[in-house]
């Protein structure tokens, strides 16, 4: 049985299944109470919570997972996917370009393509030296 992270969030979340009540102590043992509270920190009603359990990580993991599903309103949270760093830059890119929001930049990420990306970090470049190699010469640094 695999005991992932999906699984953990999905009961805490909207299924609101105990997990931790079965036979399979395994669910306990696996249970990635620092990535929980990271994860639930991503939303603005499920942050006080998780901000509770920071001040009380030394609790034992199944009062953490039971104060989350007893605590936290039934939602599907989790629906898209996490953005890489690579779309994280993209996305400053945008929103200082076009000066929208976190959300608006997103969008247009979705519909600008990778030539309009690449000419949108082009024409914010304020220029300056790019980080090189340096090699040491006889106790010397060198720039190449």
């Amino acid at each position: 049985m695999a005991y992932e992270l999906k699984d953990y969030l999905n009961a805490i979340n909207f299924s609101k299944e105990k997990l931790m009540d079965s036979e399979d102590l395994l669910w306990e043992k696996k249970y990635p109470a620092y990535i929980v509270n990271r994860c639930m920190s991503m939303f603005w009603d499920t942050l006080p919570a998780a901000n509770e359990m920071n001040g009380y990580h030394f609790l034992s993991k199944k009062v953490q997972f039971d104060f989350f599903i007893n605590s936290i309103r039934k939602q599907k949270r989790f629906g898209g996917k996490w953005l890489s760093q690579a779309k994280l830059n993209d996305m400053e890119y945008v929103k200082e370009y076009y000066g929208y929001s976190n959300e608006k930049a997103k969008d247009a990420l979705n519909i600008l393509s990778k030539e309009q990306v690449e000419h949108i970090k082009n024409a914010l470049n304020k220029g300056g030296r790019t980080k090189k190699w340096v090699k040491k010469y006889n106790g010397r640094l060198k720039v190449c």
